[in-house]
């Protein structure tokens, strides 16, 4: 028998007791999900999430036209999106991304994002104490790279952010605007790349337009769905980063104080930070089982929808001694999954670790009082899209 649940837990950045309930009692657990067709499994446990993204007996592309179980009223993920490929198919895509999307663009653009983490800050500090860290930087600063890195005009900006946003929500009302919201940054973005492959630039989407290895390229659909896809997940994911981290911070004094002691142990503290912090709601894009497959002693039909959690593999004490501390030398046992893991392991996560790691380093440099300026209890959190994270973040120094 099934559990329902909503997949929605608000309480700040808190992990989901549903779903850590489950990792303890129940990690391979068949449960209901708000919106699409039928029960699914969800996997809990980091040795079986393994498992299930790095099988191919578990498919992406038998997704693709189904009304599968999810958490959002329309799937997000394009039937010729990345998020939706197998092997071959899938190897091939990432060879071509990969050679494009490689050690010159993160090296292009790391000069570029630390200026203009300074600039930022700079308003901020301007503003003076009682600024708002979110609208100052997080909002600002992933937004910009990686449009500046796709080479999007700064005035399209504003409107491609708006949809978004309507497409991440998991308002029950708002199913046909997100389903129009992503039709228009589909639109948006075929036109982009149609204008890309006749006059390339130095931008990534240039890169992305010309790669080739052989006879291999991306196909016009490819192109414009991956660039839709490093838009929306690299603004979305990284500017609520930087935003959960600094308040994790500004609300772990001990570990504060550690970091900005042993400013070496920066790097070391943005995995940990990764690990730790619930950066989102639920679960993502599931798989569908080819064939029968036991996982963690439970026999996965073929033809079964299955969900992976790895907010809750970041948890798993079968791997991490103490997983609900925060420890900044607590070395790597094994790799977290904040970024995924196994054929669909984030493409941008270079990027993806850059971005706050320049930020919180120039932070806590500039401003070595840094503090909430409001009580921890009146900062609103975000409650309509699948993400978590501070509304506003007013800092004080």
């Amino acid at each position: 028998m099934s559990q329902t649940y909503a997949f929605r837990h608000d309480v700040a950045l808190e992990p989901d007791p549903f779903m850590a309930s489950l990792l303890r009692e129940e990690p391979v657990a068949r449960v209901g999900m708000p919106y699409g067709s039928g029960p699914c499994w969800l996997v809990t446990r980091y040795a079986d999430v393994q498992l299930v993204t790095s099988d191919r007996r578990f498919s992406r592309a038998s997704l693709i036209g189904a009304d599968f179980p999810r958490i959002t009223p329309a799937p997000i993920a394009q039937p010729e999106a990345i998020n939706l490929m197998d092997p071959p198919l899938l190897a091939r895509f990432r060879r071509l991304v990969a050679h494009a999307f490689g050690p010159r663009q993160l090296e292009r653009m790391t000069p570029w994002v630390g200026e203009r983490v300074d600039s930022l800050l700079s308003a901020m500090e301007a503003e003076g104490p009682g600024a708002d860290l979110a609208a100052h930087l997080s909002d600002r600063l992933p937004l910009e790279t990686i449009c500046e890195l796709l080479g999007i005009p700064a005035e399209d900006r504003p409107r491609l952010r708006g949809w978004a946003i309507t497409m991440m929500t998991m308002d029950p009302q708002a199913g046909e605007a997100a389903v129009a919201a992503r039709q228009e940054l589909r639109g948006y973005f075929d036109a982009l790349t149609a204008l890309r492959r006749a006059a390339p630039g130095e931008d990534l989407l240039s890169a992305l337009a010309t790669a080739r290895i052989g006879d291999e390229t991306l196909t016009d659909g490819e192109l414009a769905v991956l660039a839709q896809l490093l838009m929306v997940s690299g603004h979305d994911t990284t500017a609520y980063d930087i935003s959960n981290m600094v308040f994790t911070l500004l609300t772990h004094p001990a570990q504060l104080a550690q970091l900005q002691a042993r400013p070496a142990l920066l790097e070391q503290a943005i995995e940990e930070l990764l690990r730790h912090i619930p950066f989102r709601q639920g679960v993502g894009i599931p798989r569908v089982a080819l064939e029968d497959v036991e996982v963690g002693g439970v026999t996965i039909r073929a033809g079964d929808t299955v969900h992976v959690s790895y907010l809750t593999a970041n948890r798993d004490e079968n791997v991490y001694e103490r997983p609900e501390e925060l420890d900044f030398e607590r070395g790597c046992p094994a790799p977290h999954m904040a970024f995924g893991h196994g054929m669909h392991h984030c493409l941008g996560s270079h990027l993806a670790r850059l971005m706050p790691r320049t930020a919180i380093g120039a932070l806590l440099t500039r401003f070595p009082g840094l503090r909430l300026a409001v009580p921890t209890e009146d900062i609103r959190w975000n409650t309509r899209s699948i993400w978590r994270f501070p509304l506003a973040l007013p800092v004080a120094w």
